[in-house]
């Protein structure tokens, strides 16, 4: 599991106003976002155009580039 160590920070009255979390956990995040993404590329049945594996790694490398 993912342990998401979080900052605040806030303003005068002690609101919330963002989220501060280190690189390497974004970049977990962001893998793991992505990794979804392509999931659902691959599995989607609602049309016609879903991507096979092959297709959707070249997707992948086109767009994280």
């Amino acid at each position: 599991m993912l342990e998401i160590v979080k900052k605040y920070v806030v303003d005068e009255s002690n609101n919330k106003l963002a989220v501060e979390i280190d690189i390497d956990t974004f970049s977990k995040i962001e893998e793991i976002l992505e990794d979804y993404g392509l999931y659902r590329l691959m599995t989607d049945d609602s049309d016609s155009e879903s991507f096979n594996l092959d297709q959707a790694k070249e997707y992948y490398r086109s767009v994280s580039q």
